[in-house]
């Protein structure tokens, strides 16, 4: 897929916009390419006539112009959405695929509908009114991040073992320590390693510095010392596979499943990114204020923080245990006599 050969100008403009301007990495751009391409697949069923049960993918969008965008409703979107919420295939490749994508998958695909119309209507001033201006986007029900305790992080570390020990000890370190995502770990270069931080790309090629502290140095200064022996493919990359090349995602998450199960911990309640969660809310826990976390953990706005203020903490139980009225039992009281039938009921 390329975007840069397949989209229609009108599309393909827009995309350039974000890549190459704004800067964001090629995975989003290609999201937003996919986002556009079904929505405008839609609205081609949708406005052409075509039978209802025509397959999507065979719609091709091509002939997309200033026109056809312009022609789309609000009420439109909102028909789209409800396909969306009601008819779409969640995984394309299960053997038994379920349908309704959920409504923060929905809220971000209303999010690069809202962008694309906003960059005609205000950058390129292709359109001089913007038709969904007043789109709104499906209510999101925010969950509270799942973490590890401090007790089973500690059981986690203490399992890592066999062949490839202190690379595994040292991700895991950095995991529940550094609190970085997943792709940001796998990343990472000999030459970000530095000697009290590690120099982080993040999400839309931000480059951040996050402080290492001493369980972290030796933790890596242990794996150097074993990655120094060994004959790289990829010789600028941190983390190596068995085979030599940047270790990769699914390798990662593997591993991190691997080590859970060997620390007798839920394996499928748990992943690489809840160790991103465990290392935030720990650190939260300790005392690190919500904004230091923020730029922490590479978060570009500081709501995306402010939920880990919300979790399950100490503080707040002792809290509720100080209040003056904790100890306060009920007096026991003599039971009321029952009014008999000719009785008045007392008035309420």
């Amino acid at each position: 897929m390329d975007y840069r050969t397949e989209a229609p100008e009108i599309i393909r403009s827009f995309l350039n916009y974000h890549e190459n301007i704004v800067g964001h990495s090629k995975k989003t751009v290609d999201e937003y390419y996919l986002d556009l391409r079904t929505f405008f697949r839609y609205m081609k069923l949708l406005k052409s006539g075509l039978p209802h049960n025509t397959d999507l993918d065979e719609i091709s969008i091509s002939d997309v112009d200033l026109d056809f965008v312009r022609s789309v409703t609000l009420s439109d979107v909102y028909d789209y959405l409800g396909y969306m919420s009601r008819d779409r295939v969640r995984n394309q490749n299960a053997s038994d695929p379920e349908y309704g994508l959920n409504s923060a998958s929905r809220a971000r695909k209303v999010s690069t509908i809202r962008s694309f119309y906003k960059y005609l209507t205000l950058k390129t001033h292709q359109l001089e009114a913007n038709p969904i201006q007043d789109l709104d986007s499906p209510k999101i029900m925010k969950s509270l991040p799942r973490y590890l305790s401090l007790n089973e992080s500690e059981r986690l570390l203490d399992s890592v073992d066999g062949k490839n020990r202190e690379r595994d000890y040292c991700i895991l370190t950095i995991f529940l320590n550094c609190g970085l995502r997943i792709s940001e770990l796998v990343g990472l270069n000999l030459n970000d390693v530095r000697a009290d931080h590690l120099r982080v790309l993040g999400k839309g090629n931000k480059e951040r510095v996050v402080y290492i502290n001493d369980a972290v140095a030796e933790a890596i200064n242990d794996y150097l010392a074993i990655r120094k022996n060994i004959a790289a493919v990829d010789t600028r990359a941190l983390f190596l596979s068995s085979r030599r090349e940047r270790i990769s995602k699914s390798t990662v998450h593997a591993l991190v499943k691997k080590h859970l199960g060997a620390a007798g911990l839920d394996e499928t309640k748990y992943s690489a990114h809840k160790l991103r969660h465990t290392a935030a809310t720990l650190m939260l826990h300790s005392g690190v204020d919500v904004r230091t976390l923020q730029e922490l953990l590479g978060h570009e706005h500081l709501n995306t923080t402010e939920i880990y203020t919300h979790v399950e903490n100490e503080g707040l139980r002792e809290a509720a245990m100080l209040s003056p009225l904790a100890a306060h039992k009920k007096a026991d009281k003599p039971a009321k006599p029952q009014p008999s039938g000719d009785e008045e009921p007392d008035e309420p």
